[in-house]
This record gives structure tokens, sequence and C-alpha cells, in this order.
């Protein structure tokens, strides 16, 4: 076990919105240090949703992160030999980069032409409550919601 807790390191909000969400959204979707590629994908995506839903593009993007952002999820714990999944509520800090991580993932699987589409479209499934990141959550939630019986292993 480390003797101190690491500090957190504080992120500079984007140029763009000012917004210290999306510099950490960009940091998650970059590949090779390519911050500027991950800033320019990120920016293309949010006029697309702006073009295709007429809304403000950072809006749908921060309505859909929260529908994708799960409360609950389940954690391995092996109690006397067998192994239990836990149901346990998740810290915000964790349901941010949980919600980021699936939204980029279920991105990058559809079959868009370019990565900007592909997050687009997901952004713009996410805010509708549909998509393939939503319903991973509603998974995570089920399993949670299944497993309440093993609850009081909580440590």
């Amino acid at each position: 076990m480390r003797k101190t807790k690491p500090k957190k390191r504080l992120l500079l909000p984007d140029p763009r919105f000012n917004d210290v969400l999306v510099t950490r959204f960009v940091n998650n979707l970059m590949y090779s240090g390519k911050k500027n590629t991950a800033f320019d994908i990120f920016y293309d995506a949010v006029a697309k949703v702006e073009d295709k839903t007429k809304e403000n593009g950072l809006e749908t993007f921060k309505k859909a992160l929260n529908n994708i952002m799960p409360a609950v999820e389940v954690r391995s714990r092996r109690v006397g030999g067998a192994t239990f999944q836990i149901p346990s509520e998740v810290r915000p800090e964790r349901k941010i980069a949980v919600g980021i991580k699936w939204l980029i993932t279920y991105s990058r699987k559809r079959n868009e032409k370019t990565m900007a589409d592909k997050l687009a479209g997901e952004i713009i499934a996410a805010a509708k409550g549909e998509g393939a990141a939503v319903k991973k959550k509603d998974d995570t939630h089920r399993m949670a919601e299944a497993n309440k019986a093993f609850a009081h292993f909580k440590s």
C-alpha cells in the first residue's frame, strides 16, 4: 500500500468551450499523445451533433454523458472460496470516468466512416437514451439489481 494518496492533477479547460469535462473527454479520446487531433475529432463531432439535432452540441454531449454514467456497479469479492458479485455505489469521479470510457469505446465500434461521425452518432443516440453505451449502463444496473442479495458482503 502506498503511504500517501496522490494529489489530484488539475486539468485546464479546453480552448473553445472553456470546460474541464471536455478536456477530460479529449484526454481519453487521444491516441499516442495526439491531443490536437483528438480535439479536432471532438469539435467536429459536436458540430455534427448541432447540425443533426438543431440543439446546442455541448449540452447534448453533457446530456448523453449523464444518460451513460452508472449509479451502481458490481465488484468481485471472494468470500469463503466462492466469488460473489457485490453491488456497490459508484463514486462521482469514477462515474464520469466510466461514462467517458463507455462513450468512446462504443463510438469506436460503430460503423460510420470517420471517428467524428461515430462519436456524433453515439452522442445523439445516448442523449435520446438509446445506443450501445446506454445499453451497457442498463446491463450494469440490472446486474447490480440481480446481485442485491449479496450486498451484505460489502466491506
